[in-house]
């Protein structure tokens, strides 16, 4: 299943919904208010358009994702290698560690997810 773009603002309002599902969507909006900034009318408008295409739905005033957040990580981190790095990951690799510092036990830790996967399992 191809998973619908979430842009930036709309990933926020997205974590809200996945840390609290379901929610009612009062709730959801008192929350948008508090954390995002956001008022009542721009909060039922996210609402609308991301279940029009197929990212939450609400049902009996109640909202729930249809789309996880692990889903939506994974898909943009496909769209960024594609993009920008030629659908290579390790260039995407190479790149990240060249900026960003890594310690030992991320090492070790994705060092472990390959040994996993190159036993077949899920990272």
């Amino acid at each position: 299943m191809e998973v619908p773009k979430i842009y930036e603002s709309e990933y926020r309002f997205c974590l809200i919904v996945w840390e609290h599902e379901p929610i009612t969507a009062a709730e959801l909006v008192r929350l948008c208010q508090e954390q995002l900034g956001w008022k009542r009318t721009t909060a039922y408008t996210v609402i609308k358009r991301l279940s029009e295409r197929g990212v939450l739905q609400k049902e009996n005033g109640v909202v729930s994702s249809l789309v996880s957040k692990d889903e939506a990580q994974a898909s943009e981190i496909d769209e960024l290698v594609e993009k920008k790095f030629e659908g290579s990951l390790p260039a995407f690799v190479a790149a990240f560690t060249r900026h960003q510092k890594i310690t030992e036990d991320e090492i070790e830790e994705v060092q472990r997810m390959i040994d996993r996967m190159r036993k077949g399992g899920s990272p």
